[in-house]
């Protein structure tokens, strides 16, 4: 695994040449505020000579610190929006500077503030290293690369390393998954490197993997995939992956992601060089996948975590589904294909399906669907995370409870809301279906292009049967990350594994 570890310090003595450490990063809003006084005294007498320390990353000499390396980080952009992601801006440049000067085992000292938007600032600073540093896996591969740090020192007063590890763990396999080519990382080799991934994990991991089993079962993904189905390489894949902790359960969480390892848009073809970056359309499988991982190092205890990943490329060819089509779901609800280039919601309908079923046998479920859907909640929201929930959801307060943990810990949500209207959309016109999938236009110029798929998942997986005055209600938060699975350019940027990290905070309570 492509990973520099965290480690836990809280003696000032580390940051002294000798203590095992080539490098002090300092991140900070307030050079003034720097509890270590020989780093307050350089960095002020650096300031009187270069005025740029204090606003920009800047590297100092500085003999008998830790390699005789101090890198000043500054915090910039504090006003009345900004949120904790200043601090992963700095910390960022700052182990970037590190790296390129030739530091092995920096050591990372993080300002503390008082205020309440920067509560977890020193760990944001710590998981935006870790971001920064990873590598692809097609580079890793290609030229045998180790990273470039073996170890990142962390002051703080209270032991954090345990759950940034995982994190990191889980986001390193996150964005393996998300950002590796189609070939490399096809529906077979994702499920491949899952079960990898989580061997003597203690989750307990299943590959439906039988054509047979795949078009009863799913039946939409394996429309989907119908066409890939010819080729051997390119047979889709359902991942079923669990983890229960020790003790009573108190809370069950179902997530399906979707990994649509490569879109070409079907019969509805991408075109205008539309495709390029469809081998990112897997980023909610990934994330999950990512989260298990996390969920199976820190081992909570209470809660039951389920997990359902749909493992597809939608190929073009003679066997290709084509639009006007009438597919019956698992969940025997009969649907029109609006639009081939609408295949996530497809995949995702199929397994929430079976994942409501579970649901309806487990204490205190909530079921999430998490997946790179579609192009209007960019259009709508930029790099934002979208959650769009059913009633049950709603009352219970979960879209509120995950913005809130997002804005705390740099992944910030977005609510949007479920209208009529998105029911109205996905209504089939002349009967001859119970739903239809989608507009044949791009969500990008659709109207509540990202809120009615949702309206489409409920109807499609069964899950609108249980809604607020059934006999038995479930919780629905539909998840769209189109815009922030990936960082910078939206084909080929870094991943970053979103919505890892406040989903394992929300789902450890």
């Amino acid at each position: 695994m492509f990973q520099v570890p965290v480690v836990d310090v809280n003696n000032d003595q580390a940051i002294f040449e000798g203590e095992g450490f080539d490098a002090v990063i300092v991140v900070t809003a307030d050079l003034t505020q720097l509890a270590q006084q020989e780093i307050s005294l350089l960095a002020e007498h650096a300031k009187q000579i270069d005025h740029r320390v204090g606003k920009q990353a800047t590297l100092l000499f500085a003999p008998g610190l830790a390699g005789g390396r101090l890198i000043i980080a500054p915090v910039t952009g504090d006003d009345d929006y900004a949120d904790v992601r200043i601090f992963a801006k700095a910390a960022k440049e700052g182990i970037n500077i590190a790296k390129d000067a030739g530091a092995t085992k920096p050591l990372l000292i993080v300002t503390s503030s008082q205020d309440p938007r920067f509560s977890f600032a020193t760990e944001v600073a710590a998981l935006a290293c870790g971001q920064a540093l990873w590598q692809p896996l097609e580079t890793r591969e290609a030229n045998s690369l180790t990273p470039a740090l073996t170890a990142i020192g962390l002051m703080a007063c209270s032991p954090k390393s345990e759950l940034l590890n995982a994190l990191e763990a889980g986001r390193v396999l996150a964005r393996d998954l998300c950002g590796t080519e189609p070939e490399r990382m096809s529906a077979i080799n994702f499920a491949d490197y899952c079960v990898a991934s989580f061997k003597d994990s203690g989750l307990d991991v299943t590959v439906v993997d039988n054509k047979a089993t795949l078009i009863k079962d799913y039946p939409l993904l394996s429309a989907v995939g119908r066409s890939s189905f010819d080729v051997a390489r390119h047979h889709p894949r359902v991942v079923k992956v669990a983890y229960t902790g020790e003790g009573e359960i108190t809370r069950t969480l179902l997530f399906a992601g979707k990994g649509v390892v490569y879109d070409t848009g079907g019969a509805d073809i991408k075109i205008a060089g539309g495709m390029a970056g469809m081998s990112r359309d897997k980023g909610g499988a990934a994330a999950v996948a990512g989260l298990m991982k996390t969920l199976s190092i820190l081992k909570p205890k209470g809660v039951k975590v389920i997990a359902e990943l749909g493992l597809v490329r939608n190929s073009i060819g003679s066997e290709a589904f084509v639009t006007d089509e009438i597919i019956t779901s698992h969940a025997g609800v009969r649907v029109r294909i609006g639009n081939t280039d609408a295949e996530g919601r497809l995949v995702l309908a199929d397994l929430l399906s079976h994942l409501r079923i579970q649901a309806t046998q487990s204490v205190a479920p909530s079921l999430y669907s998490v997946a790179t859907l579609t192009g209007h909640v960019v259009r709508a929201y930029g790099s934002y995370t979208a959650l769009v929930e059913n009633a049950v959801a709603k009352q219970q307060g979960v879209a509120a409870t995950l913005q809130h943990i997002g804005q705390q810990w740099a992944e910030p949500f977005e609510v949007s809301y479920l209208r009529p209207e998105d029911f109205d959309k996905v209504a089939d016109k002349n009967g001859a279906a119970d739903v239809i999938s989608s507009n044949n236009g791009p969500s990008s110029v659709t109207a509540r292009g990202h809120q009615y798929p949702a309206a489409f998942l409920l109807k499609a997986s069964g899950l609108d049967s249980h809604h607020l005055k059934s006999s038995q209600p479930l919780s629905y938060t539909h998840i769209d990350i189109a815009g922030s699975a990936t960082e910078g350019d939206p084909l080929y940027g870094k991943p970053t594994a979103q919505p890892l990290v406040a989903l394992l905070q929300f789902t450890i309570g």
